[in-house]
């Protein structure tokens, strides 16, 4: 079992969701059908919503828990050891036989543009057994956030109903799956990507005030290199983000949920201006340097 004895004043958050192996190439130009491209540059790290997110908190400081499924195999070993390296503890809720997925992702060195294939969470059921049970709940002890990116829906659940009410949850929203019928709650830290569709209008595209379930609620919207919009306690406003020189815009959003979730453990939820002013400077630096690892010794 995990231990999480360590100094009292670093924040702690709890992630859950998807850990994968990402396998990237930096090319001139993304590959036409039939043609092949020498890369630029090449890259191996863990990759996922959670584990990136995971990984920023930890960069900032924070103590990072991340519950995941990893299972045995040349692939959990990489990413295992990527993420160890960055200061992230590990629950692994794997079940026998469980293949981590990869993803290969072409990285446009003109303008930083991504492309990603995967297998995403991957068809296996990932559930929440005892002693992983055990070491979340003593990961959750002390915590000041957990994050949740959706994925492994039965682990997910579990985690959720062990989580205090005091403990503030913060959903990345990236695109709607099924799930997020019943984690999109009004009581929850939603941050939406400008390309989330909700098939409710819980969250209006155009920005306007939610509506239905969600009234009230706090909601971020991201929209690139445009302005942050949030709603929060019966208040609306916008953030600006950080005009960079866009290198490499894989994980830019991850590193935003990441930086936001450590403003949340570390000065309360209720510091929306601040904390979005941090997670915009914080994936202003991922987009600025290239490579999946090498803009975090900037985060400084």
């Amino acid at each position: 079992m995990t231990s999480f004895l360590t100094g009292a004043e670093r924040p702690r958050g709890v992630f859950v969701g998807l850990t994968v192996l990402d396998i990237l190439s930096r090319v001139q130009h993304a590959p036409a059908q039939n043609e092949k491209v020498t890369a630029l540059r090449q890259d191996i790290a863990a990759g996922g919503p959670a584990a990136n997110a995971a990984v920023t908190f930890a960069a900032l400081g924070g103590e990072a828990v991340l519950v995941t499924a990893l299972g045995e195999g040349a692939p959990s070993d990489l990413a295992r050891a990527d993420l160890e390296s960055h200061g992230v503890r590990i629950i692994d809720c794997a079940p026998p036989g469980f293949a981590l997925g990869v993803s290969s992702i072409t990285v446009i060195d003109g303008n930083g543009d991504r492309s990603v294939v995967s297998t995403d969470g991957g068809s296996v059921v990932v559930e929440l057994e005892s002693d992983a049970a055990a070491a979340v709940s003593e990961g959750l002890a002390g915590a000041g956030v957990v994050l949740a990116d959706g994925h492994h829906p039965e682990m997910l659940r579990a985690v959720l109903a062990l989580v205090p009410s005091d403990i503030p949850v913060v959903v990345d929203a990236g695109r709607w799956k099924p799930q997020f019928e019943w984690i999109l709650e009004p009581d929850r830290h939603i941050v939406a990507s400008a390309d989330f569709t909700d098939p409710h209008g819980w969250i209006p595209s155009d920005g306007s005030t939610p509506s239905g379930r969600l009234a009230g609620g706090v909601i971020v919207q991201t929209h690139g290199a445009g302005p942050i919009a949030w709603h929060a306690f019966g208040a609306t406003g916008e953030v600006p983000a950080h005009s960079v020189r866009a290198v490499d815009t894989l994980g830019a959003g991850d590193a935003f949920h990441g930086g936001y979730a450590y403003g949340v453990a570390l000065t309360g939820p209720g510091n929306i201006v601040e904390n979005l002013g941090l997670a915009a400077r914080v994936a202003a630096t991922r987009v600025s340097h290239v490579g999946p690892r090498n803009w975090l010794k900037y985060l400084g």
